[in-house]
């Protein structure tokens, strides 16, 4: 019997009613090039393998890897060993769907690591913290909402599918967890034209979050700029949606391209 690794953040999902649902709301179909983060004792990985004739699996654990390479037939499964923050999903035909139980203690650097292979990606189903979950789809002037929400509702259509308890789970986690589904959306409607400052710009208005926008961006435009753009001054960055982040940066790039409108 494999022990749960700390250091991995290994929690293994073993109820069969919510693996049931998560690979009914994956929908794989046999010739989908499907990647699954962190593997583990196969809880998605066996019945995925009922439907695909092929699938990834991106493991860091050794003792895992040597499981995947002994309980399932190699012709069918393809074991990428090592850290899946540091996975380039560019050596792998596209289009992509990528699924997986992440880790929790690395979350969200996993979301932003994929989130730059956007354009390769069909969809993404990931079981996080329900926390998570939450932030990630939260609307504006919402306790939830956060730099989080923002750069990740800018490039993706979102949907929390489903809860899970953590009596779902071996060891059980001391939160509740949730999946959720992320498509990415086609680049002719990401509104934002400066990836770079985009996030600069979040970060910024998000870094003092009681402060208003009339302090956070002002290294970046006054209160004129912000009354150009139809924005009042005194909101905070939890009011804005990402759709208004973006026209603060197209206003400031050198270009200037929201002035010339």
């Amino acid at each position: 019997m494999h022990k749960a690794k700390k250091q991995f953040g290994q929690n293994f999902l073993v109820d069969q009613n919510i693996i049931a649902d998560i690979v009914r709301a994956i929908r794989p179909v046999s010739s989908d090039n499907m990647v699954e983060i962190g593997p583990g004792l196969g809880a998605l990985t066996r019945p995925l393998l009922q439907h695909l004739d092929r699938l990834h699996v991106v493991e860091i654990d050794r003792d895992i890897i040597a499981r995947l390479k002994t309980d399932y037939p190699q012709e069918q499964i393809v074991i990428h060993e090592g850290d899946a923050l540091k996975f380039d999903l560019d050596g792998l035909a596209a289009p992509l769907r990528i699924v997986g139980n992440l880790p929790y203690n690395i979350s969200s650097p996993l979301l932003f690591h994929f989130a730059a292979y956007a354009s390769r990606i069909t969809d993404m189903h990931f079981m996080l913290q329900n926390e998570v979950v939450e932030r990630m789809v939260a609307e504006p002037s919402t306790p939830q909402y956060g730099r989080l929400s923002v750069m990740l509702q800018y490039r993706f259509h979102m949907e929390k599918l489903l809860d899970v308890p953590p009596q779902s789970f071996r060891p059980a986690p001391k939160v509740d967890s949730a999946i959720v589904r992320m498509i990415p959306m086609a680049s002719k409607d990401i509104t934002v034209t400066d990836e770079k400052l985009f996030s600069e710009v979040v970060m910024a208005a998000f870094g003092q979050r009681r402060k208003t926008l009339r302090n956070t961006l002002r290294a970046y435009l006054g209160e004129a700029d912000l009354a150009q753009l139809g924005i009042d001054a005194q909101l905070r960055a939890e009011n804005l949606s990402y759709t208004e982040f973006a026209k603060i940066t197209r206003w400031i790039t050198p270009q200037g391209l929201e002035r010339a409108v």
